[in-house]
């Protein structure tokens, strides 16, 4: 152990953490595929009267020298609907952890030993308690060793209060972290591991995003109840030292993968803005607006998924409610400019690439109670070729058809990563105390 532990170390100094990183919004404390991506693992939505009715995750074929190129390989169902949302692999990518916004629940998958066929292995059905009332696992983010899980709620009165909560890798419940009062909403956790700093965002409770979306924006009150809150936390320490406003809520954090570059984007989710938070000379950080994600006139469009190229150079944003994405040169980071636009269908969601930015992928579902808001409720993961300049369809999957559920979250995996791979355990590179 003590020899994979100095192995990690030494790649870890030597390569920088953008060198490992899997696609380019994840963990930097886990390895990346580089290359061709086999298959896109895609976490999604049980509906009644789909097939099984089930929460599943569904493995997509991704590697156009395959026969399975662009087809469904494989399914697994949770059984049950947990409102699955998103998940994350275990910082040796051996481990794919899900989870559901609703009633907490966690699965782990297996992707290793089998990458085509993941394999359920472990159900945690005691998060909330175990965590001391944490609701709505969120995100699912490696650190050497533990996972890393952003919530939303608690049990409470399922509000906004949220927190940060730590497993270990054998899933263990270690810690939990609640956040400042007068910062209290949670949603998405990312890491500059050159600065040592954790930046989180915040949403809104589960009294809020179980509702149906047209009532709920109907409802004044209850608008009233999301996060303006980004807080820059000490990682080492788990400890926050700056919170900045940013109206209203702030959602998905990409922080620039150069080392170099030591700023982060966010986009507002129903404000329809782009943020950019930077370091200053003092070493504190601040928000800036970058960007207009659409016009006003088009409001609301729900800006809700974001993906910086590896170069730092593009930003993918997508908006909910009229099925677009937007790409924006972000080579100042101060100043957004939009240079690219495509509707990928009648709503669209979550946005994935690869690491050398030729391939991205879509998926079409938010929540249940929120897809088919105002238009056609089209569940669907589509691929496109990105040459820096247009998308170019190149496959996609009707999951209404197939009978699989509404798509959600996707994450990538390979034939043979683990081939001669020593990886083990860097408990000193995860800071903690």
């Amino acid at each position: 152990m003590f020899r994979c532990v100095v192995v990690i170390w030494i790649l870890a100094i030597a390569l920088g953490p953008a060198a490992i990183a899997d696609e380019t919004c994840q963990s930097p404390y886990l390895p990346k595929i580089e290359g061709q991506e086999d298959y896109v693992y895609v976490w999604t939505l049980g509906v009644e009267g789909w097939g099984d009715g089930s929460d599943k995750v569904v493995t997509v074929g991704a590697n156009p020298n395959r026969a399975d190129y662009g087809k469904v390989v494989d399914s697994v169902s949770v059984g049950g609907r947990h409102e699955a949302h998103h998940g994350g692999f275990t910082d040796d990518r051996r481990h794919f952890w899900v989870g559901g916004l609703d009633d907490s629940m966690i699965y782990v998958f297996d992707v290793a030993t089998d990458p085509a066929h993941p394999k359920l292995v472990k159900t945690i059905d005691d998060f909330v308690e175990a965590s001391g009332g944490a609701v709505g696992p969120h995100g699912f983010y490696a650190l050497p060793g533990r996972m890393l899980i952003p919530t939303l709620s608690n049990a409470k009165d399922y509000g906004g209060q949220a927190a940060l909560v730590e497993y270990s890798n054998e899933g263990e419940h270690i810690v939990t972290h609640w956040l400042p009062e007068d910062a209290p909403y949670g949603y998405d956790a990312r890491i500059n591991a050159n600065r040592n700093r954790l930046l989180t965002s915040s949403f809104t409770g589960h009294n809020n995003y179980m509702r149906n979306l047209a009532d709920l924006m109907g409802d004044s009150e209850a608008m009233k109840n999301f996060g303006d809150s980004v807080i820059i936390w000490d990682f080492h320490a788990r400890k926050p030292l700056q919170t900045l406003r940013i109206p209203v809520a702030p959602l998905e954090i990409r922080w620039a993968i150069k080392p170099e570059h030591d700023y982060a984007f966010i986009e507002a989710a129903l404000t329809g803005e782009l943020w950019t938070v930077l370091r200053t000379e003092d070493g504190s950080y601040e928000a800036v607006k970058s960007g207009e994600i659409g016009t006003r006139e088009e409001q609301p469009l729900l800006a809700v998924d974001i993906s910086i190229s590896s170069d730092d150079r593009f930003l993918f944003v997508d908006t909910f409610m009229d099925g677009k994405v937007r790409v924006y040169d972000v080579s100042d980071p101060r100043n957004a400019k939009q240079i690219y636009e495509r509707k990928i269908g009648a709503q669209v969601n979550m946005v994935s690439q690869s690491w050398d930015g030729k391939r991205i992928y879509f998926t079409s579902s938010l929540l249940a109670n929120w897809d088919g808001t105002g238009h056609e409720d089209e569940q669907f993961l589509r691929a496109f070729d990105w040459n820096g300049e247009e998308l170019t369809p190149t496959f996609e999957i009707d999951f209404e058809a197939e009978k699989l559920g509404r798509p959600h979250l996707m994450r990538f995996g390979q034939i043979g990563f683990w081939a001669g791979r020593d990886v083990g355990t860097a408990e000193t590179l995860a800071g903690t105390p």
